[in-house]
């Protein structure tokens, strides 16, 4: 079976030594880019699996490069995911309205991005794209405008709580067990416990209803449609 393609674009040539290195010693087929100009054209040509992007580069910055990817068809399965420093809420909010599936902050470890990477390309663009907007009888979750619609009233909710509404609906009726939520919302490196997870179930359940929510003992939680 051919390796799946990742295209990395960033300008530090010290960070795509390091992240070609761990992606090329897990199979991938690698291909770098330092601007966003050469990013698009080498993506034309190879059409990569996942496309990791960094934010702040000279000439075309990564937010604009994944508005022409986005706009380009022969990109629609591919899964783009930023990886940068900037980690504020409106940066991330950007890249999501940009068209990224993910965004990733700086520092990372490698395996973790690794782990992250793997992820994201078993999910795949073809699942993605029917997550990016799940519509219940009552509830609309939008992923690529951050936005959650609860019987025609749009919610706020904060980050780790739209993230892990998120996950659970990516795969509605699927158990998620604790370590899976933990490593996808919260990521393996930043220790939270299991009380975390609770309290944040807690208040999606108060926003939302108590029925999207179920509790599976000793394993995870599920989230059923109505």
């Amino acid at each position: 079976m051919d390796s799946q393609k990742i295209l990395v674009v960033d300008d530090e040539p010290d960070i795509l030594e390091l992240v070609q290195y761990n992606l090329e010693k897990e199979g991938y087929a690698v291909y770098t880019a330092d601007n966003g100009r050469e990013a698009i054209d080498i993506a034309e040509q190879v059409i990569p699996d996942l496309i990791l992007l960094d934010v702040m580069m000279p000439g075309m910055d990564g937010m604009e490069t994944c508005v022409q990817m986005r706009e380009n068809a022969r990109l629609d399965g591919s899964v783009i995911a930023f990886l940068t420093a900037r980690g504020e809420d409106y940066s991330q909010i950007a890249g999501f309205d940009a068209g990224a599936d993910d965004y990733i902050t700086k520092p990372i470890k490698p395996r973790v991005l690794v782990s992250r990477m793997k992820a994201l390309l078993r999910r795949g663009k073809g699942s993605a794209k029917k997550r990016d907007v799940y519509e219940g009888k009552d509830l609309t979750i939008d992923r690529e405008r951050y936005v959650v619609i609860r019987n025609g009233e749009e919610l706020s909710l904060p980050k780790k709580e739209f993230e892990l509404l998120s996950l659970l609906v990516s795969e509605p009726g699927k158990v998620f067990t604790r370590s899976a939520i933990l490593s996808n919302v919260w990521g393996l490196d930043v220790v939270v416990g299991d009380r975390t997870i609770d309290v944040h179930i807690r208040k999606l359940r108060e926003k939302l209803g108590e029925e999207y929510f179920k509790t599976v003992k000793g394993v995870g939680y599920k989230f059923e449609e109505k």
